[in-house]
């Protein structure tokens, strides 16, 4: 020590007098120590500060670039579910036009029916006179040639004379009743051209009425399967049999009458015919987009966050070990909404999960919301689609603030990223 601290003396001179002061190795040594330690205190210190201020200002620079992303994304499907609504309206609209058109083609059809019924049925009155006319006219030809023969070969015995008039009497009153019958016939032949004339002009008008009822038809289905296929492909997407969710939610709105019922557009009974198929095809799809509409409500096609989040931990492996949900990081108290319709059967604490709700939905589907830092709700309870829940938390085990959500299906958990993305594509 002292061949590195050797002793030194601090000499203080004055005009009257001259002091040192004795620097011992041990105190030369104190001395550097303290300094060491206050400039490595220093540096590490500034150290510190600079790396938390640069982190600071890149995660508080990256929370705002996944604000905007979140804000774009927000917009772009809000804007996208905005034209999917005006979609769905103008269809609707569509409809009930095409609906009121073919009400009132089928009230023309039907009064054009009862009128070529009501012309076939004279027509056919006409030809039975008329033939029956034609019958009585060659009877009444041969008593007038009969009678004319007779007077022709009469031979002057008596009451000729008187006979002679009567046949001239008889004569007069048939020749009277073929002028009538003539003209009987030639009106009812030109009732008769008429009646077909009309008759022609009747199918023709039909045949149009047709046409123009099957484009209209035709744009309606169109307009039901653009509507129909992406509610259809989002529950594929999300992997959800369609045809067993379509009975599922049939079974529990069995209910039946109103403005579905089936159409009749004849009532002489038989087979239907094409246009009336056709309209309760088109009415069961509409029906089937109802049943889409009530499905769609009660399985988790939704969001649980309407505020910014980030993203911190997906489904699958991590460190090993499987993590069953989906983790999206925010502050303390971040509101959290129910994705579906359903009934709380968790409202507590729950080991690893912290304060924890499930929610079970149709279909075999349940929910789980963990972390929480408090809960809105209570066992039992009916929730809707939308209805906040809970706040955010950090509760359980947690590294930090976020909502750790999960989706189970007939218990079985899976990506919850399937049912957000599928809902995204159409809402």
């Amino acid at each position: 020590m002292e061949k590195r601290f050797p002793e030194r003396r601090l000499f203080l001179r004055s005009d009257t007098e001259t002091r040192f002061i004795r620097l011992k190795p041990g105190t030369q040594l104190l001395a550097w120590t303290g300094v060491t330690l206050t400039v490595a205190w220093t540096i590490i210190a500034t150290a510190i500060l600079l790396m938390d201020s640069i982190g600071a200002g890149n995660f508080r620079a990256q929370a705002m670039r996944d604000k905007l992303v979140y804000e774009e994304r927000l917009n772009a499907i809000s804007d996208e579910r905005d034209a999917r609504a005006a979609e769905a309206v103008a269809a609707q609209q569509r409809f009930s036009s095409a609906l009121e058109q073919v009400s009132m083609m089928q009230s023309a059809l039907l009064r054009t029916e009862d009128r070529r019924r009501e012309l076939e049925t004279g027509l056919e009155a006409v030809q039975a006179t008329l033939r029956r006319t034609m019958t009585e006219r060659e009877e009444s030809e041969s008593q007038v040639a009969a009678l004319t023969a007779a007077m022709e070969t009469g031979d002057g015995a008596p009451g000729t004379g008187a006979l002679s008039g009567e046949l001239q009497g008889t004569l007069d009153i048939l020749a009277d009743a073929l002028a009538d019958t003539a003209e009987e016939r030639d009106e009812i032949a030109e009732n008769a051209e008429f009646a077909v004339t009309r008759a022609q002009d009747l199918e023709l008008e039909l045949r149009l009425m047709r046409d123009r009822n099957d484009e209209i038809f035709r744009q309606i289905e169109e307009a039901m399967t653009v509507s129909v296929e992406p509610l259809d492909d989002m529950f594929r997407a999300a992997g959800m049999d369609t045809e067993d969710m379509l009975a599922a939610v049939r079974s529990g709105y069995s209910g039946t009458g109103g403005p579905l019922t089936p159409l009749s557009f004849s009532t002489m009974g038989g087979e239907p015919d094409e246009d009336t198929l056709r309209a309760n095809g088109i009415l069961n799809r509409l029906d089937e987009i109802n049943l889409y509409r009530i499905a769609a409500e009660r399985a988790p096609f939704d969001f649980p966050l309407r505020d910014a989040y980030r993203m911190t931990s997906g489904f699958g492996m991590r460190w090993g070990r499987m993590h069953e949900g989906t983790d999206f990081a925010g502050p303390i108290g971040t509101p959290i909404y129910a994705t579906a319709d359903g009934v709380v059967t968790h409202a507590g604490w729950s080991s690893g999960y912290g304060r924890l709700i499930k929610l079970q939905h149709e279909f075999g589907i349940e929910t789980r919301y963990g972390h929480l830092n408090a809960i809105r709700v209570n066992v039992g309870q009916r929730v809707s689609r939308g209805e906040r829940i809970g706040d955010m938390g950090n509760s359980g085990r947690s590294t930090g603030p976020h909502l750790h959500y999960e989706i189970r299906v007939g218990g079985t958990a899976v990506n919850p990223m399937i049912y957000i993305r599928a809902g995204s594509d159409v809402f």
